[in-house]
């Protein structure tokens, strides 16, 4: 029942997307008697979309025309309950993503989430800091969590350090699959995973709810160079928003894919395809880039997956926690 509950709110949600503006998707309505809930607030790669000097036909039409649903990935996590509210991830598109957490938390008049956590010094998951400082909101004492490298590289670069310096923000330490308890509601734990790791680690996030567990990794270079297995962290969670960055290898024609490995989405398929279809309808394909054919709904690519069982996540879904 968990895998056809996953597949139906899927094709509501794309229903809902097809049909109405994101004014109209703030589904806080009937969650105000949920202890916790999880809302995706971001789906594309690191760069968004359309992407800068782009003119390909992905993005030729949407500089002009912008599509309101197409953020940086991030996720927000709501305790109604306890009102808090945090971040995962500090994205470009933070101000809008912030807008539309608060927006679902009807109980607080506070703008600011309690807290934010980042899970690498990509430039898609950490820049939103700097629209917490003096020239923006001049936050003050921000929590933010990360991990030992990504700390000290913010205390100890530019323009980042003016953050901590002026106490815009608050950095805590994470600690390798070490659980954070944020509320009585929901825990939040930091796993290491390869990436290219220039100036921090990279880590994702195992989230737990009151009754769902939620897997988050918006990025790894590939699967088989993880110390964990990823099929059986599938098997322990209701809910896995994996690494879609690519559909194949054939999306950029001015790189190479090896500068920038991550499992393709048709690599991934193939590594799941015998799981259950309970299984396969946890997963989630996210962070997806401006060249992803996935991110139209509608397209040939977008099917094959719903086809073999597997779902993409779009901008303003929400779970039960």
């Amino acid at each position: 029942m968990k895998g056809y509950f996953s597949i139906i709110l899927l094709f509501s949600f794309v229903s809902c997307h097809n049909n109405m503006n994101m004014k109209k998707l703030r589904m806080g309505q009937g969650l105000e008697m949920e202890k916790a809930y999880l809302m995706i607030l971001g789906t594309v790669q690191d760069a968004g979309s359309p992407h800068i000097a782009c003119k390909k036909d992905c993005c030729r039409k949407l500089f002009s025309n912008p599509d309101p649903n197409r953020k940086v990935v991030s996720l927000g996590l709501i305790d109604s309950e306890h009102h808090k509210k945090y971040l995962i991830e500090a994205t470009p598109d933070i101000a809008v993503q912030m807008k539309n957490l608060y927006d679902h938390f009807n109980s607080s008049t506070i703008e600011i989430p309690d807290g934010v956590f980042l899970t690498h010094a990509h430039i898609g998951h950490y820049t939103g800091l700097m629209y917490f400082g003096k020239e923006a909101m001049n936050a003050y004492k921000l929590n933010v969590y990360a991990m030992p490298r990504m700390k000290t590289f913010l205390e100890q670069n530019g323009p980042w350090s003016q953050l901590v310096n002026y106490q815009n923000i608050n950095i805590h330490p994470l600690t390798n699959q070490e659980e954070v308890r944020l509320t009585p509601n929901i825990s939040i734990k930091p796993l290491l995973v390869p990436h290219r790791d220039e100036y921090s680690e990279t880590v994702a996030y195992l989230i737990a709810g009151p009754s769902k567990k939620i897997l988050f990794i918006p990025d790894i270079d590939k699967w088989s160079k993880w110390n964990l297995d990823i099929i059986h962290l599938i098997t322990l969670v209701d809910y896995a928003f994996i690494d879609g960055t690519f559909y194949d290898g054939n999306e950029l024609k001015n790189r190479s894919m090896s500068e920038i490995p991550h499992p393709f989405i048709v690599e991934s398929m193939e590594l799941f395809k015998h799981l259950s279809p309970v299984e396969k309808s946890k997963i989630y394909f996210i962070h997806l880039n401006h060249t992803n054919p996935t991110l139209m709904t509608n397209s040939q690519q977008s099917n094959t997956i719903l086809k073999n069982g597997f779902n993409v996540a779009r901008m303003g879904q929400i779970i039960k926690l």
